[in-house]
């Protein structure tokens, strides 16, 4: 078969599958993932539902399970004997859908967008991770139904990952097994591969109107700010040093520090930016006494030019720098690290999720700048996929032309644009050459 002849049948085929991928389905896909709660660690029951749904319509699925609590999805369509496609998405919200949990961090009063409770106004759905991650998620359900439900064979093997373990998480005290310390951070997208379902490419759905072949990791450090732990009734008798307020002045150097390091770092497609994420020390019951020591926790990104531990050098060498400014003692190690991963942009998945992209925007494909999120795109690297990103874009404004901030704009999707993603998602499928169609290009 030429070459012409291969995309004329793949023409076909595309538009057989996307007659399937209606409105209708995705709109209950969406709405029945939002409905069911998957606080990171708490995932086992939405992949279960996921399974089930796929299992019910012909679809081989299985629920992949880590613990009693969280467990992946995963789900094949059989294809030719071209290379093989997972369409990735994690199913793990940023918030856990409990007040007692998410206020005052998230929001200052509980709002219903928090809530595991899908809202329909029109074309937006509206409700806890409805846009980030379950919209993304729902695409790659309806995609994976209207694949099967066309009878078409696709070139390869099309496998559906639903992950658990996504967010940027430790444990959540209250969600999931008491004893699991790891069930954030790609948790799932690593045993997911690990148990048999390595691809020779991944595509990773998650929010952007771009399409992605590298991302920033991130290290995490705790800076432990020490003082004196002392007694009110002794300041004025003994050495004082209060590491709450020695904390203060320490986060304040470190924000400010972290301008100008987004901007020395900046490379290729990413700037990698940090923040003082939190603050823990003293004894709540005793608030006549100063702690001995208070821990700011950073999240800091990083290039495919930095390692963890280039930053941890960095950010202690800047430490030194504030501790004998105020003359206290400050120390800092990292708790968590994931590198920075890259795929090159020749990479077969690029192009073919790049020309998919152009034929449903009607317009070049171009790449956003200045990139600081980073997914399990980076886990799939790591493991050897080379992996494309694409996604949504957010949500711009809402019926009630209510604000929208950071976490209401991942608790609202628009199905028009669950459509477009759609749309790319199955074209990728037909347009990833072959093995024959890349030595004849090349």
């Amino acid at each position: 078969m030429t070459t012409a002849s291969r995309r004329g049948s793949a023409d076909e085929a595309i538009e057989r599958v996307l007659a399937h991928l209606t409105r209708g389905r995705l709109l209950a896909a969406v709405r029945a993932m939002v409905d069911i709660p998957s606080p990171t660690g708490g995932e086992a029951q939405l992949a279960e539902w996921i399974a089930s749904d796929l299992a019910s319509a012909g679809v081989d699925a299985e629920v992949q399970r880590i613990d009693s609590s969280q467990a992946n999805a995963v789900a094949t369509v059989p294809g030719g004997d071209g290379p093989s496609l997972l369409l990735y998405a994690p199913i793990d919200t940023f918030t856990t859908g409990d007040p007692a949990l998410d206020v005052p961090g998230a929001s200052v009063t509980w709002r219903p967008d928090l809530a595991p409770r899908s809202v329909v106004s029109g074309d937006i759905v509206e409700g806890l991770g409805a846009g980030n991650p379950k919209g993304h998620g729902a695409v790659v359900l309806a995609v994976l139904h209207a694949l099967h439900a066309a009878g078409v064979t696709p070139p390869g093997d099309v496998v559906g990952g639903f992950g658990a373990g996504g967010m940027p998480s430790f444990a959540v005290s209250g969600v999931g097994a008491p004893d699991r310390t790891n069930t954030g951070h790609g948790v799932g997208a690593g045993f997911m591969l690990e148990r048999g379902y390595t691809t020779d490419f991944a595509v990773i759905a998650k929010p952007g109107w771009t399409v992605l072949h590298e991302e920033v990791g991130l290290v995490w450090i705790d800076v432990t700010v020490h003082g004196g732990h002392t007694y009110v009734g002794s300041r004025h008798r003994i050495p004082y040093s209060n590491a709450v307020a020695s904390a203060g002045r320490v986060a304040i150097a470190l924000e400010d520090w972290l301008d100008g390091y987004a901007q020395r770092h900046r490379y290729a497609t990413m700037t990698p930016q940090g923040i003082v994420s939190s603050i823990s020390g003293g004894l709540r019951r005793l608030a006549a006494s100063t702690p001995a020591a208070v821990t700011l926790r950073l999240d800091l990104r990083l290039t495919t030019r930095q390692t963890p531990a280039t930053v941890l050098r960095e950010v202690r060498a800047m430490l030194a720098g504030v501790s004998e400014q105020i003359g206290v003692e400050v120390s800092a190690r990292a708790v968590a690290a994931i590198p920075a991963t890259h795929t090159p942009p020749g990479s077969p998945v690029i192009q073919a999720v790049i020309d998919a992209f152009e034929t449903v925007s009607g317009s070049p494909h171009e790449i956003v700048m200045d990139n600081s999120g980073a997914t399990d795109a980076n886990i799939l690297r790591m493991r050897g996929l080379p992996t494309a990103r694409v996604g949504m874009p957010k949500v711009p404004a809402v019926p009630d032309g209510s604000d929208i901030d950071f976490t209401r704009g991942m608790n609202l999707v628009d199905v028009r644009e669950m459509q477009r993603l759609g749309e790319i998602l199955v074209r990728t499928v037909f347009l990833l050459p072959s093995k024959a169609d890349r030595d004849q290009a090349g």
